[in-house]
């Protein structure tokens, strides 16, 4: 009985000193001493610094604690510069030795097998590199003629399968390892053949956005924790290539994305903040309302409170309400404002087809630029259109100058002087020249187009109507 008692001991003993210790990786470095070292780790695009250590006089020094590291790729960082990477995956004690003469070059590593085949992996691919290096040479040489260029795109070809034998290889040794998710995560999607009878573009687009994440798991949080950010890369590959660029359409992929990222706080919170950023300001007309729905869905429900505070989630309101107001499809809020007469125009008093609301200020440099090409529009197009224009500055005098000047015959009216209240509480226009297009009944059918645009946009839509009356 005391036998079984003192094993019992010992035993819990052993694991209380194993799970006391959880992460232990020990460096050795010739030619360093005396010195402060950092750990440091990848976070989606940005790097931060995980533990410190002293290396001793012999060079030694290792980081350490009772909690495990997060899966992925950290580095080691001197003098604030980073010296070389290295991989953190289910074993977290094991050593790395090297030199100052060269770091990578010289560096070694003991009791890992993650650490060894990514060493491997990098010592490979720098030699086929050299190899390929003759070869992009003459792809590049303007003076190349069209047969050293097919020989050199066949050696180059046969190098990239050398390289993707030695990853395959790897990959079926190693199934769980992170170098493996690593490989797969930078991995094209191989399109087959397309079947007899289908068209091939809309095989390959379909097979190619059915089949995107086969590599990719957007729950796995170790793929925030890699050398560059290609968890954001793939998700905004995604949206902007396989995706209509239409509000619903995204919104909904986006929705499907975040339940596959819910598996951890990192990925899902990493997840729809990348979408809530990237549609807060979009390039593409109309998909402000991605971040009115992102909005709705993820911080005003409380789901992102887990993590967003309270500021974070009034900045975001303000931005949604505002963009709510002026959204595509929306009736545009009126606005009454004075005239260089001193008298109140109604936007809404507008009989044309299409009105031009037009953001401006008299001392913007661009607004000085854009004016005179939505003067040129206004004055040559064949469409039945009228230009409300607001100027932001209070200074009556600075606006009749600029009408002047730039010999404007539209309606200019004084932001500031108005009766409708402040139209940054109506419209998204923080900044100018900012332009929207509204239909003979108010409504917002483009918002932000430049000036150089609105007559093939206005044309484009005038045949969409017409389509569509065509085809009831």
């Amino acid at each position: 009985m005391r036998k079984i008692l003192f094993s019992i001991i010992v035993f819990a003993g052993i694991n209380g000193m194993v799970m006391a210790q959880a992460y232990e990786i020990k460096f050795h470095v010739d030619g360093l001493a005396d010195t402060t070292v950092y750990m440091g780790y990848f976070f989606g695009e940005s790097t931060y610094v995980k533990d410190t250590a002293q290396v001793d006089s012999k060079g030694d020094f290792q980081f350490d604690g009772k909690n495990a590291l997060d899966e992925g790729m950290y580095f080691l960082v001197l003098n604030k510069s980073r010296v070389f990477d290295f991989l953190v995956s289910d074993d977290q004690n094991f050593k790395l030795s090297t030199s100052t003469e060269d770091y990578l070059a010289d560096l070694k590593v003991e009791g890992d097998i993650e650490n060894q085949l990514f060493l491997e992996d990098i010592f490979f691919n720098q030699k086929s590199n050299k190899e390929a290096e003759p070869h992009v040479a003459i792809m590049r040489d303007s003076t190349s003629n069209p047969k050293q260029i097919a020989e050199a795109r066949k050696a180059l070809d046969v190098l990239n399968d050398k390289v993707m034998a030695h990853q395959d290889e790897i990959i079926a040794s190693n199934p769980d390892k992170l170098i493996t998710k690593i490989f797969l995560a930078n991995r094209r999607i191989d399109i087959p053949a397309a079947p007899e009878g289908s068209d091939p573009k809309e095989f390959g687009y379909w097979y190619m956005r059915n089949h995107f994440w086969d590599n990719f798991d957007l729950g796995d949080p170790s793929l925030l924790r890699l050398g560059r950010g290609i968890y954001k890369e793939k998700v905004e590959d995604y949206l902007d290539r396989l995706l209509l660029q239409q509000a619903d359409t995204i919104t909904a992929e986006i929705k499907k994305m975040a339940d596959v990222a819910k598996k951890t706080t990192d990925t899902y919170k990493y997840l729809v903040w990348t979408a809530t950023l990237k549609y807060q300001n979009p390039e593409i007309m109309g998909l402000d309302e991605v971040f009115v729905n992102l909005y709705d869905t993820y911080f005003a429900s409380g789901e992102m409170d887990f993590w967003a505070n309270e500021q974070l989630k009034k900045n975001l309101k303000e931005r949604a309400d505002l963009l709510r107001l002026s959204l595509i499809g929306n009736t545009a809020p009126n606005m009454v404002m004075m005239d260089i007469n001193k008298q109140m125009k109604s936007m809404y008093d507008i009989k044309k087809k299409y009105t031009i609301l037009y953001f401006f200020d008299p001392d913007c440099g661009h607004c000085k630029k854009e004016t005179p090409i939505l003067s040129k529009f206004y004055n040559s197009t064949q469409f039945d259109v009228e230009v409300f224009a607001v100027s932001a500055d209070t200074s009556m005098v600075k606006m009749e100058k600029y009408i002047k000047d730039m010999n404007l015959n539209w309606i200019t009216v004084n932001g500031p002087r108005t009766a409708t209240g402040s139209y940054h509480n109506s419209y998204d226009a923080t900044t100018t020249p900012t332009l929207y297009v509204l239909d003979d009944k108010k409504k917002i059918i483009a918002k932000k187009i430049p000036a150089t645009r609105l007559e093939d946009f206005l044309g484009q839509y005038e045949r969409i109507l017409a389509n569509k009356s065509g085809n009831p």
